[in-house]
């Protein structure tokens, strides 16, 4: 007598896969209008001469790609590991 766990007893992973990609895209599509709006305003303060500002939108843009990159592996790595649950 073989015993196994029965895995197709546990569900929601296609619910937990849609909500995840969902929110990941929402900070993602945030992420990269934050990316352009601190680029923009980046360009606009250093050719006007205001360093301060320059340097606070050059900031927010470093950390607006970190949060798009973030947000973009987030997803590939969600769906890796629901992907290896099911074959498990």
């Amino acid at each position: 007598m073989d015993v196994f766990p029965d895995f197709g007893s546990v569900g929601g992973a296609v619910e937990l896969r849609s909500i995840v990609g969902a929110l990941l895209m929402f900070v993602l599509i945030t992420a990269v209008l934050m990316l352009i709006l601190c680029a923009i305003m980046w360009a606009v303060a250093s050719s006007s001469g205001n360093h301060q500002t320059a340097t606070k939108a050059r900031t927010g843009l470093f950390v607006a790609l970190g949060t798009a990159a973030l947000a973009g592996a987030g997803v590939a790595w969600v769906n890796f590991l629901l992907d290896i649950g099911e074959h498990l």
